[in-house]
This record gives structure tokens, C-alpha cells and sequence, in this order.
């Protein structure tokens, strides 16, 4: 008969990944996602054309409130990591 192991590697994976994911978080924050934006047409006046916009105002929502931020290169993206810090003021 063969004796069992009281404790195996296989039963502490799960603090790896903990510790991972508490790194990112402690680094870079939590996810906020867009919720509204505002936009100027370039060129075409089609406001369905999304390759033609130039956004000017990018409102996130996420876990520390909401915030607001003027992108520079007219481009927002989906979502962005906040810290807790930074949720003070916009970018």
C-alpha cells in the first residue's frame, strides 16, 4: 500500500496565482472601462464612419469612481488600469 504525501506542490499553485494577481493590482490598479466620450469629425461628416473621429473627452468608470481624461492623439482606449492614488484627477 502505498503511503499518501500530507502536502504537495500542486496544493499551493493557487498562492502563486494569488500573488501574481496582487502584483498587478499593486502596480498598475484596478480596470475602469469607458463609458462615454466625446468626438470631432475629421474629414468626412459621416459620424458613423469611427475611423473618421477624433475624440476629445474620455469619461471611465470603475471601482474608484469615474474620471475623465483629454487624449492628446485623439484616440481612447477601452479600458485603463487606476490605482487608488490616482483616482484624484484626470490624466
Amino acid at each position: 500500500m502505498k503511503k499518501p504525501r500530507p502536502v504537495r506542490i500542486s496544493y499551493f499553485v493557487w498562492i502563486a496565482a494569488f500573488a501574481v494577481l496582487y502584483g498587478i493590482y499593486a502596480a498598475y490598479g484596478l480596470p475602469h472601462v469607458i463609458w462615454s466620450y466625446g468626438f470631432q469629425l475629421a474629414g468626412t461628416n459621416d459620424r458613423w464612419d469611427f475611423a473618421a473621429r477624433r475624440y476629445t473627452r474620455c469619461t471611465f468608470v470603475g471601482p474608484y469612481g469615474q474620471f475623465v481624461i483629454y487624449p492628446g492623439d485623439g484616440k481612447c482606449p477601452w479600458f485603463v488600469l487606476r490605482r487608488s492614488s490616482d483616482a484624484g484627477g484626470g490624466q
